[in-house]
């Protein structure tokens, strides 16, 4: 086999492997062996073109031609002309499913179904960067920037993949691209002749000459493997200096740490993402449960509680995490007579539904879940570590169903004081308007009881609030005030408000944030959709610990110990669920149109923002966050520009004396051939391929010749050519002058002489930069072959240590 059909051979492998990070993307794999046949396909069709003639454009021609056509054979057969051929009905056809696998991306979560759409845009997609990849590596015969669409090719698939399985699919890229560059490297190097002017080694010839003898050759197979190695290392290194997105709606309430005690779980502020998702057009499941408590009513599926509070926004604080108990401990500050009962969940999440923080009915006592989940104890939440996500996931809850009577929550004592100094503390921003509004209206209250349900019933009956989730939420430290005046809002404002106010008064409060209990679907089973997601506020009371309360009108329940007839002999109206709040979950994405088809493609619409999100009281993006962003827009920058800087260093590292006189004399060879060198580069830059084998003056005329040079130019081109003549062969060189303007006229005149594409490209992707990846794989060869000498040396000093003498008889 020849050194072109191994290397079409080669890009064809390092395409399929690449290929295969979009598996994960699509539940059949189907597609992938499709893929696979038809690139095989092309790729033969261009080996045989390449066979029979020399010219790159029949071979891109025919492949082309090919992939339209097969892609008109396996989509749009029965509208292509006898079956083969692309006519306007064929075109209108492929047309019409790009357009409809779009609008799949856009509708289903991964794993998605091998729609037609998709799977025309998934092969469609894998022939193109196929065709990219053969056209580079083997027609163009440069197998480095084939790498671009390799990496193009994986960058999608990391992209809409969840990131958690992308790591081995990195791994079969990158050794595809190894393959290729090696086997470059064989076909390369295998035709390399004397380098003029290679890696110094012990000179030959007469001293003070200035031309060093090349290095001898290394072995195609280690130098192809070490220039793969380099490539891999900077693909390795560049990702990790960037800084990494992350998708879901809590997405930067991560974990850190692992094992028993480490880790923590940063601030959370849901709020945005909450009101969008009541305002979803249509509902969606995102968990369905069964359980054996009598009531499901109470069922509320808790996430995340908020407990601290600036007086601009509700966040989480920081605490840390641990392994998750076989039994949870017991709840904090409930006593043991109050009464409660303990009932069982089996919580089903949906595939769509992507969610670092767990549901659980509250209190659990007991969790049954696999995977790598970690427990918050504070809060009772449980909070997915290492990209641990609640997609797909079935567990099973035992909790506590407390029934705490009036009587035990009106003579609750004070709590204690680390309770109250925490969960009771406002800011000095916090309106004034709001602790005298908490006091007019629990005004004539004999306890917190008394003064929490009289704020819950205000709320939801007797103050005049309408539920409206298409109100402004707004932030700032007027927010709390607006809300009490113009008296429209949604759960948040709901919940925030009133722990607000009830911390004003001096009880202990705190904002939960989760699912409503959903709807029955018969059988026992509970159907809970994206529309479910609710706040309500968390009150303290010492010997029962934190209850429900819901001041949010029309949506979900009034807890039951908040129902009878209070002390002060009021009776507060039972709020009633909302009856449309979660009615038939379509299993389907919503079509919000706030929500983009690339958050549809991640799942950042809807089902994975449950708790929603509040713009921070500080916008301001962390420093650190800054600099990394700022870092990776420089990286992407500047690692296109690394070969044309690189030559515009060497060019003037060459040329810095090459025209100066008076220098010593040993060093005239050095600047002529360095002078010279860079001649025969530019000239490389400008599709002129150096051939070792010649003379300076062979190489001048023929520079001259392939590169158009007339009068100036090609007169410099010789007299740097009769120069070198005398560095290489003069008993006495004489040194050369006017070298650098010498070089500068060939440039221009190379210039001159090719079109703009051409002189775009010898800009910015000169050739001669892979001169960088030889000098370093000769740099690493060397590093290498000292290594093994010196193992060499240590191993027969210790063979010969330990080699017995030989015993002889006399």
């Amino acid at each position: 086999m020849s050194g072109r059909a191994k290397l079409a051979l080669c890009a064809y492998a390092a395409t399929l492997m690449a290929s295969g990070a979009l598996l994960p993307l699509v539940i059949e794999v189907g597609w992938f062996v499709q893929a696979a046949l038809l690139l095989a396909v092309l790729s033969g069709a261009g080996a045989l073109v390449r066979r029979f003639t020399p010219a790159r454009p029949p071979a891109l021609a025919a492949q082309a031609v090919l992939a339209v056509v097969a892609l008109t054979v396996v989509f749009a057969r029965e509208q292509a002309v006898a079956g083969v051929l692309p006519g306007p009905e064929a075109v209108q056809r492929l047309a019409a499913l790009l357009q409809a696998g779009a609008e799949d991306v856009g509708q289903y979560a991964i794993p998605a179904p091998a729609t037609d759409g998709i799977r025309l845009m998934l092969i469609g997609g894998v022939l193109l960067i196929g065709l990219a990849v053969d056209a580079l590596a083997v027609t163009f015969r440069s197998a480095a920037p084939a790498g671009l669409p390799l990496l193009a090719l994986y960058s999608v698939a990391a992209g809409l993949s969840d990131g958690g399985s992308t790591w081995p699919w990195f791994l079969l890229a990158a050794t595809g691209y190894l393959v290729l560059l090696l086997a470059e490297g064989r076909d390369r190097i295998s035709q390399w002749g004397r380098v003029f002017g290679g890696a110094p080694a012990k000179p030959t010839g007469r001293a003070g000459s200035g031309f060093p003898a090349s290095a001898g050759g290394t072995a195609p197979v280690r130098t192809g493997r070490r220039i793969g190695v380099v490539a891999l290392g900077i693909a390795l290194v560049v990702p990790a200096a960037l800084p990494s997105l992350s998708g879901g709606l809590l997405a930067d309430a991560g974990t850190g740490g692992s094992g028993g005690g480490g880790g923590t779980i940063s601030a959370v502020n849901p709020l945005v993402s909450l009101q969008n998702d009541l305002n979803q057009p249509e509902d969606r499941e995102v968990l369905r449960y069964r359980t054996n408590a009598p009531d499901s009513s109470d069922m509320y599926l808790r996430m995340v509680a908020l407990d601290r509070f600036d007086g601009t926004s509700w966040k989480s604080s920081e605490r840390k995490v641990g392994d998750v108990p076989e039994q949870l401990p017991r709840p904090q500050g409930l006593g043991y007579d109050v009464e409660s009962s303990s009932v069982t969940t089996n919580v089903s999440a949906a595939d769509s539904y992507e969610q670092k923080w767990l549901p659980l009915p509250y209190p659990a006592t007991v969790v049954g879940i696999e995977g790598r989940w970690r427990y918050e104890p504070e809060g009772r939440m449980l909070v997915g570590d290492d990209g641990q996500t609640t997609r797909g996931t079935q567990y099973s809850v035992t909790s506590l169903v407390l029934k705490p009577t009036p009587s035990q929550l009106a003579n609750a004592p004070a709590p204690p004081e680390s309770v109250a100094r925490e969960y009771t503390s406002v800011p000095d921003s916090l309106p004034e308007d709001v602790r005298t509004t908490a006091l007019e209206v629990t005004e004539g209250a004999e306890n917190d009881y008394e003064r929490a349900v009289k704020l819950q019933d205000w709320f939801a009956v007797e103050g005049g609030f309408t539920y409206d989730t298409e109100v402004e939420s707004g932030t700032g430290v007027d927010a709390v005030s607006r809300f009490l005046r113009d008296k429209e809002g949604f759960c948040v404002h709901f919940s925030f408000s009133m722990a607000a106010m009830a911390r004003t008064l001096g009880i202990p409060a705190r904002v939960a944030v989760g699912f409503t209990p959903g709807t029955q679907q018969g059988g026992g089973v509970m159907s809970v959709g994206i529309r479910d997601a609710h706040a309500w506020p968390e009150l303290y009371f010492d010997g029962v610990g934190w209850l429900r309360f819901e001041p949010t009108p029309t949506r979900g329940t009034a807890p039951e110990y908040t129902r009878p007839q209070t002390p002060s002999g009021a009776t507060p109206t039972p709020v009633q669920p909302e009856a449309s709040a979660s009615a038939a979950p379509s299993p389907t994405p919503s079509s919000d149109p706030s929500c983009t088809p690339q958050m549809q493609r991640l799942d950042e619409c809807g089902e994975a923002a449950a708790t929603g999100e509040l713009p921070p009281a500080d916008p301001g993006t962390p420093v650190g966050t800054v600099l990394l962003v700022a870092l990776g827009v420089v990286a992407v920058v500047l690692i296109p520009l690394l070969p044309m800087l690189w030559r515009i260093r060497v060019r003037a590292r060459r040329l810095s004396s090459g025209g100066r006189a008076g220098r010593a004399a040993e060093d005239a060879g050095a600047r002529t051939l360095a002078a010279w060198r860079e001649v025969v580069d530019t000239a490389w830059d400008h599709g002129i391929v150096p051939d070792e084998s010649r003379t300076p003056r062979s190489t001048a005329e023929r520079i001259v010749r392939l590169g158009r040079l007339e009068g100036g130019p090609a007169e410099a081109v010789h007299r740097m050519a009769s120069a070198v003549e005398q560095v290489l062969y003069a008993p006495w060189p004489r040194p050369a002058t006017g070298l650098a303007e010498d070089a500068a006229r060939v440039r221009t005149g190379l210039r001159a002489a090719v079109g703009p594409v051409a002189r775009l490209r010898a800009t910015l992707v000169p050739r001669s930069a892979v001169r960088v990846l030889w000098s370093v794989s000769e740099r690493w060869a060397t590093v290498v072959d000292r290594w093994a000498a010196s193992r060499r040396r240590v191993a027969d000093r210790w063979s010969g240590l330990l080699r017995r003498p030989s015993r002889q008889r006399g």
